[in-house]
């Protein structure tokens, strides 16, 4: 077997035993379930919990299921984001800062199979969590409000996995140049939420950028974006994830040496 897929096995084995495997995907299942469902209850919980008047009647209008795909999204670039960047923060600086890398340093090692393989699980496992998140949102809102266009659903999730792997890249990049994994995690987060930040602020000033992934994905559910400059976006997005994949590479095999021994 060559080096990639015994590299490709360790990391399949490890997150297995840490349970990467199964508690992501779930975290990201039970939001995508928890936004449909609050939505539909939210009226009985404010008529239980609001102490209001007797006789008095809340109304509510009730959300477009596009809208709670789109707030379904939204939960995804806080909350999903923060737990795929601290899951997978310390993937090359944990293992220089303990020692385990030391193992595989005394051997023959190819760092492009090595940090490939690292990304690869990780993009696996945070692709996968977030398609089964959108798939259970979309189930519920099937359930309780009305059916999204199966075609726009596919177009919107395609989309925003192009924006999970430049984040995994990201995490990944990170944890190969920084010392340790908390400083992996402190420039990973600043960087994805700093991209968030800017284009929410100034992103009129532009209109293809890889910040704005996550905003052309929630255009599929009411039409479509711009297909010149979505197409820019994305082919700047993957640009950006190669060039991320030299730098790790990169800098994975320049730190080697500050592994414990």
């Amino acid at each position: 077997m060559n080096q990639f897929g015994v590299l490709f096995r360790k990391e399949w084995r490890e997150n297995l035993r840490n349970y990467k495997i199964f508690w992501i995907p779930i975290v990201f299942i039970l939001f995508g379930i928890l936004e449909p469902v609050t939505n539909y209850f939210l009226p009985q919980l404010l008529d239980s919990l609001g102490n209001l008047p007797e006789g008095a009647v809340i109304e509510l209008p009730v959300p477009q299921p596009e809208e709670i795909l789109q707030a379904v999204l939204g939960q995804y670039q806080l909350i999903g984001m923060a737990i795929l960047i601290l899951a997978y923060m310390g993937s090359i600086a944990g293992e220089r800062k303990s020692g385990t890398a030391t193992l595989l340093y005394v051997r023959p090692l190819s760092f492009r199979d090595y940090f490939l393989s690292k990304w690869l699980m990780a993009g696996i496992t945070g692709v996968m969590s977030v398609w089964l998140g959108l798939l259970a949102a979309y189930y519920y809102i099937f359930l309780l409000f009305e059916q999204v266009e199966i075609i726009s659903f596919l177009q919107f999730a395609g989309t925003y996995s192009v924006w999970i792997l430049l984040v995994i890249t990201i995490v990944l990049a990170a944890s190969a140049a920084m010392p340790n994994a908390g400083m992996a995690a402190a420039v990973s987060l600043a960087l994805v939420f700093f991209m968030q930040i800017a284009d929410s602020l100034l992103g009129a000033y532009w209109t293809f950028s890889p910040m704005k992934i996550p905003a052309y994905a929630a255009q599929w559910l009411y039409g479509k974006p711009d297909m010149s400059d979505y197409w820019w976006t994305l082919a700047l997005a993957i640009a950006f994830i190669l060039a991320l994949l030299f730098f790790g590479i990169w800098m994975a095999k320049r730190k080697a040496s500050t592994a414990k021994v």
